[in-house]
């Protein structure tokens, strides 16, 4: 059983969700069951206690594990936990710094600008290569605190998926 934790910033009320198994829908905990339906892309209805609501999905930061959602007619941006990040947490082992390895293309695309260079000191999520990729740029940042060590990729020319981009060391 897999518990996954939501809290919007500023409150203090969280809301605990588990699953029984891994491709089990997320039920509330302590709260009667809500029917939930995609109505489309990002869209869902939700009936839950008799009420119905419209939850759009606007923005989801895997990274930063955050979802931006319009309900009804209010936004608000939740922040994920899962139970294993909760007890790293606790421990104060998400403070250690997490080394960067090998940078690979998330996608096929033109390298539009190179932001680094061999010896660049660079921080978790400092932009380092942009990329176009089904025309729209994607900022690609640094997966963790690191130096460049190499940079594969060049400004003008284009990448395949997972082809390496930056080495760290």
């Amino acid at each position: 059983m897999a518990k996954l934790f939501a809290t919007l910033p500023g409150s203090n009320t969280e809301v605990v969700l588990e699953r029984t198994a891994p491709t089990a829908a997320w039920q509330l905990v302590g709260a009667p069951a809500a029917d939930v339906t995609r109505i489309g892309p990002s869209q869902f209805s939700v009936l839950l206690n008799g009420r119905s609501h419209r939850v759009l999905i606007l923005k989801e930061d895997r990274e930063n594990r955050t979802l931006r959602l319009r309900i009804g007619g209010r936004t608000c941006t939740v922040k994920l936990e899962e139970e294993q990040d909760r007890l790293m947490r606790t421990l104060g082992l998400d403070k250690a710094t997490r080394k960067a390895g090998d940078l690979k293309a998330p996608m096929p695309g033109l390298v539009l600008n190179v932001l680094v260079k061999p010896g660049d000191a660079v921080k978790k999520n400092d932009p380092v290569l942009v990329l176009e990729a089904m025309k729209m740029e994607n900022v690609i940042k640094a997966p963790g605190d690191a130096t460049v060590k190499a940079v594969a990729a060049e400004k003008g020319k284009p990448v395949e998926k997972g082809q390496l981009l930056i080495s760290f060391a």
